[in-house]
């Protein structure tokens, strides 16, 4: 088999085609197909983007015309959390309708309008994306490839590593084995800095850092720390506990999104690649373009900077 694995897409109707178009695929019978190949999307394919909807109608077409396969990121998680109504009955949903995650998700609620039949489509396909993939030569998994997480969810999980109704509230409710699992999945591990310590990320000022988990070897937080450059100097050197930088010695390769890494693509390890390059933020879409090789390859990596014209 031989797959292209897209990165996070957050609205780049533009870049989306684009990069399609460059890696061969054409639009034909209503879904762009390849004669060869399997599109591979890692999750997040809405919030930030200006075209949202259409991004997402170009990832469906082709899932149902089997040129492609998706995995669940932590937008559609989150997505799915904020248009679902507690079960408890009291009004609130399973995300916070507060000011700062409206505005993480105001792009898809803005596109949506008052459609409310297209909202509950959408999100009932979302709840229908597997939480990670286990294909044919390779992994994929948004954020984290973490045995543990996964097993703790194996059990409740629909067929084809599902969630349903009943996981989903618990994957949503802080403090229970099914939040860690996903928060580790579909977000990554994270560190919880000391004595008050914050670090800018983005627009936020965190005090939590994600860790280079595929790195067993990055025991201090300045090597294990996922923080912008130049932000390295800044950190303690405490020391990283074991299960926040598990490694992955498999022979199956495998794919994430999530980080938004910048810079040329490279792999993060033999057998590890993130294909998130900030797409959202003006970085380059970028696939891996895998053809059964047991180690990655930096040559492997095809972006497009731009949307098709």
């Amino acid at each position: 088999m031989a797959y292209d694995v897209i990165g996070d897409l957050h609205g780049q109707h533009g870049k989306l085609v684009a990069l399609l178009a460059d890696l061969g695929y054409r639009e034909t019978q209503g879904a762009w197909r390849h004669p060869q190949r399997t599109a591979v999307f890692v999750g997040d394919f809405i919030d930030r983007g200006d075209r949202q909807l259409e991004t997402l109608d170009v990832v469906r077409r082709m899932v149902d015309a089997g040129s492609a396969v998706a995995a669940m990121g932590n937008h559609e998680f989150n997505a799915i959390a904020w248009g679902t109504l507690h079960p408890d009955g009291d009004g609130r949903h399973l995300r916070a309708h507060n000011e700062r995650n409206r505005h993480q998700h105001e792009a898809f609620l803005d596109a949506l309008g008052d459609d409310v039949h297209g909202h509950r489509a959408i999100l009932d396909w979302f709840l229908d994306l597997p939480v990670w993939l286990d294909l044919d030569g390779i992994r994929v998994v948004h954020a984290c490839w973490d045995p543990a997480a996964m097993d703790a969810l194996a059990p409740a999980l629909r067929s084809g590593r599902r969630l349903d109704a009943e996981l989903m509230l618990q994957a949503a409710t802080r403090g229970t084995t099914a939040f860690a699992a996903i928060e580790t999945l579909l977000k990554g591990p994270e560190f919880t800095l000391p004595d008050g310590l914050r670090v800018r990320i983005g627009d936020d000022e965190r005090g939590e850092v994600r860790t280079r988990w595929w790195d067993a070897g990055a025991d201090t937080l300045p090597c294990a720390a996922i923080v912008p450059r130049g932000a390295h100097a800044s950190l303690p050197d405490t020391a990283v506990p074991a299960h926040l930088r598990p490694g992955y010695g498999d022979e199956k390769p495998v794919f994430i999104g999530h980080y938004w890494m910048t810079g040329t693509p490279a792999v993060l390890s033999p057998r590890v690649a993130c294909v998130d390059y900030s797409a959202a933020k003006s970085g380059p879409l970028v696939a891996y373009r895998w053809n059964g090789e047991p180690e990655l390859d930096d040559a492997n990596f095809h972006w497009v900077d731009k949307p098709r014209s």
